[in-house]
Order: C-alpha cells, then sequence, then structure tokens
C-alpha cells in the first residue's frame, strides 16, 4: 500500500489512553498524528510526590517523542487543539490542520471549581507539573515564612494547610504534607521546630474515599488522624482568599490551600457537537465512539462510558489504557477487514491510595486490605505502570532511598520566591 493511501488516525492528547491507543496500533498499517499542547507525558498519580517534594518532575514525566521514537508509524506536534472540523475531517490546532480517518480524542480533564473559577489563584489543583511545582513552592515557602514570622497568629497560618476533596488525591496529599511537616522539616528548622503544622482535609461529602467500602475508608481516616490530619466531612466550601478559607460556617487562616475537589472536561463537546454531560463528559456508544460517527472515538476522562450498577467507568490510569489499547485493537481490525471487539468491556483491578508511609488502602472488590502490605502493593502497581515508559528502577531508588532515609530529595523552591506576602 502507498504511503498516500495509508489510514490516517489522529490522537488528540498524550495521556495514558492516548500513549495505549497510539501503541496498540504499532504493528498497523496506519499513519499515526499525536497532537498535544505539552511535550510529555505526565504520570499523574505521582503528581502529589512532586507536590510535596518526594519526587522530582522529571522523574514521573518523559518526552512524548521519546516515547514514540522507535515507532514509525508515530509523528508527534506540539499545538492547542481549538477545533474538530469532522466534515473536511481535520483537527484545527493553533498552527497546523491534521488530517484523519479516524480520530481518538484523549485530551483528559482540568479542574472544576464548581462555578468559582477564582479560587484557582488561591488553591491550585493538581493535574499539571506546573500545578505540582507551584503547589510544592507554596508548601515550603509557607515554612521558609513561618521561620521568619514576626507573630504567633502569622507563624500558625503559614503552618495551616488546607485539602479540599478528600478522595484519592486529597487523602494522598494530606498524608504526604503531615509527614512532610513532623519529620523532614521539623529537622531542618530552628524557630519553627517545636510549633506544630495544621493539616485540614475538607470533603463535602460523608466520607473519605468516597468511592471506597465503609471499611478502607474508615481505615484511611484513621490512619489520617493518627498523621495529624484534621479530616472536616458534610463540610462545604464556601469562599477561598488568600488568607484562608471559608468552610462549613468556620474560617481557616492559612496562607496555604489545594484544590482536589472536582474536575470537568473543556471543549471537546463543542468540537464533536456531541452530547456531553454537567462534567463536559461525551456521551459515547458503547464501542466508545460518538453516536452519529463511528470513525470517531472518546476515550479517558474525556468520555462516559457506563460501567455497573449505575456506575460510570471512573477516571484513573487503568481504564484510560484499557480504552486506548480497545480502540487500537478496534481500529487495526476495520484496517485489515476482520471482526472487530464487541463492545469495550471496563475489567476493574481494584482502587488503591495511599495515606502516608506504610500505610494504604486497596478495594479489591470482594477482598480489602490496608496497611503496610497494602503499601507495598501500592508501590509496586504503580511502578508496574511505569515499565514500557521509562525504566522504573529510577523511581523504584528514589522511593527507597526516601523509605530508608526518611527525606525529602527534592525540596527545591522554583519560580517566585518572595518571602513577603501570603
Amino acid at each position: 500500500m502507498s504511503q498516500q493511501t495509508r489510514h490516517r488516525v489522529a490522537i488528540i492528547g498524550a495521556g495514558f489512553g492516548g500513549v495505549t491507543a497510539a501503541q496498540a496500533l504499532a504493528r498497523a498499517d496506519v499513519d499515526i498524528t499525536i497532537v498535544d499542547k505539552r511535550n510529555y507525558h505526565l504520570f499523574q498519580p505521582l503528581l502529589y510526590q512532586v507536590a510535596t517534594a518526594e519526587l522530582s518532575p522529571a522523574d514521573i514525566a518523559w518526552p512524548i517523542r521519546s516515547i514514540f521514537s522507535r515507532q514509525n508509524n508515530v509523528t508527534v506536534k506540539l499545538s492547542r487543539v481549538v477545533d474538530v472540523d469532522r466534515t473536511a475531517r481535520l483537527v484545527r490546532c493553533e498552527n497546523l490542520d491534521i488530517p484523519f480517518d479516524t480520530l481518538i480524542v484523549a485530551n483528559g480533564s482540568s479542574h472544576s471549581y464548581f462555578g468559582k473559577d477564582h479560587w484557582a489563584e488561591f488553591a491550585p489543583g493538581l493535574k499539571r507539573i506546573v500545578d505540582a511545582t507551584e503547589v510544592r513552592r507554596r508548601v515550603l515557602m509557607a515554612f521558609e515564612r513561618a521561620e521568619i514570622a514576626a507573630t504567633p497568629e502569622d507563624q500558625a497560618r503559614q503552618l495551616t494547610f488546607v485539602v479540599v476533596g478528600a478522595g484519592p488525591t486529597g487523602v494522598e496529599l494530606a498524608g504526604s504534607i503531615a509527614e512532610l511537616a513532623q519529620v523532614t522539616m521539623a529537622a531542618d528548622f530552628r524557630h519553627i521546630r517545636d510549633a506544630k503544622a495544621r493539616i485540614v482535609l475538607v470533603e463535602a461529602g460523608p466520607k473519605v474515599l468516597g468511592a471506597f467500602p465503609e471499611d478502607l475508608s474508615a481505615k484511611a481516616a484513621a490512619a489520617l488522624a493518627k498523621l495529624g490530619v484534621e479530616v472536616r466531612t458534610n463540610t462545604m466550601v464556601e469562599d477561598i482568599t488568600e488568607n484562608g478559607v471559608m468552610a462549613g460556617g468556620m474560617y481557616i487562616p492559612s496562607a496555604t490551600v489545594t484544590w482536589a475537589a472536582g474536575v470537568q472536561v473543556e471543549g471537546v463537546g463543542a468540537w464533536l457537537k456531541s452530547e456531553t454531560d454537567r462534567a463536559g463528559r461525551v456521551l459515547v456508544q458503547p464501542d466508545l465512539s460518538i453516536p452519529d460517527d463511528d470513525a470517531i472515538f472518546v476515550i479517558g476522562d474525556a468520555a462516559k462510558v457506563p460501567w455497573r450498577d449505575g456506575k460510570d467507568v471512573p477516571g484513573i490510569a487503568p481504564a484510560a489504557k484499557q480504552q486506548g489499547k480497545y480502540v487500537g485493537k478496534l481500529i487495526k481490525s476495520r484496517i485489515q477487514n476482520r471482526a472487530t471487539p464487541g463492545p469495550f468491556q471496563y475489567r476493574h483491578l481494584g482502587s488503591l491510595a495511599t495515606i502516608g508511609r506504610n500505610k494504604a488502602v486497596i478495594d479489591f472488590g470482594r477482598f480489602h486490605l490496608s496497611g503496610i502490605l497494602a503499601w507495598w502493593i501500592w508501590g509496586l502497581a504503580h511502578i508496574y505502570f511505569l515499565i514500557g515508559v521509562r525504566r522504573p528502577l529510577v523511581v523504584a531508588l528514589s522511593w527507597l532511598s526516601s523509605y530508608i532515609l526518611r527525606s525529602k530529595g527534592a525540596r527545591l523552591i522554583t519560580g517566585m520566591a518572595h518571602l513577603r506576602g501570603k
């Protein structure tokens, strides 16, 4: 088959779903173009460890081009998508157009502040490397400012950290900040050595880790309490300013607030002229295509995929990878004029969350696990996911070093680091 007649596959987004779909088409007679507004693939589940100085950004992000350097049917374009012309079969980008015969939309999600977008300035979330380094900067600067605080009140505000949202990201972040404050940073400072950091985890729902079974949620809450984290469930956030948080009718003075409460999908519904849910996720067919065009697929966080018991497939890495592999297999079958696979079937491998050193909870369905064994399984599972992207030994050694030495090796303050202000 000549180069001009090869099937053209465009992939928007180089997250777990997009990368896996392209890899699934490695041996297919297609030309693949991946477009992303960033030049790297990010291992999002470990962003909180960058935010709390456990890992450096280079440990969890890799250039997209290097991932596909040996896959000759992949071309990578760095650009921002602005629209999709379904009639002309073009992905419209800021500085180029990308033609396609089949399109895979896998551009992920962003933060949702539930209509209070101005809170983003005071409470960054964790979706990008820049988010994690900004949170790290704020956390580390809080200790620096507390060290030179002129009053006990200002010192207390600097040493108060509020995390909004008690899903896995919020729980993991709160636990990690608690350990950072109690062990690592306490040994490095003089004037705040005897001061007690305060970590407050605010959740609008009735429990932490709302998607987990009751017993694991309770164990996670107990582990957080043991770390000194104040857990406030059934508490709505009413306002966030540069000076603190109003939640449940009570004001919490705080210089460092982090958002882990909600996500939304931007742009995809408008690009494809497709129906979406309230979060912006596109309603897809059982084969993950959109209802009126079987050559356009939406996967990962951007797709609303029914699962079981009235629930949707969760927006987690294993689900995105399964969807990417499925769509790649389906496209390959079409190109080869073979029978296509049946509807997408999500296999839930378990839900995991860590709560600091030696503490984690795992939901394997009927089998629940917690404690140090769950923590080691959590670590091994994440290293397993790194295989095929970069040598996992690098991250494994970083974790092992931090575990043995109880140190945070990436305590670098980057960006604007003025001691005045917040």
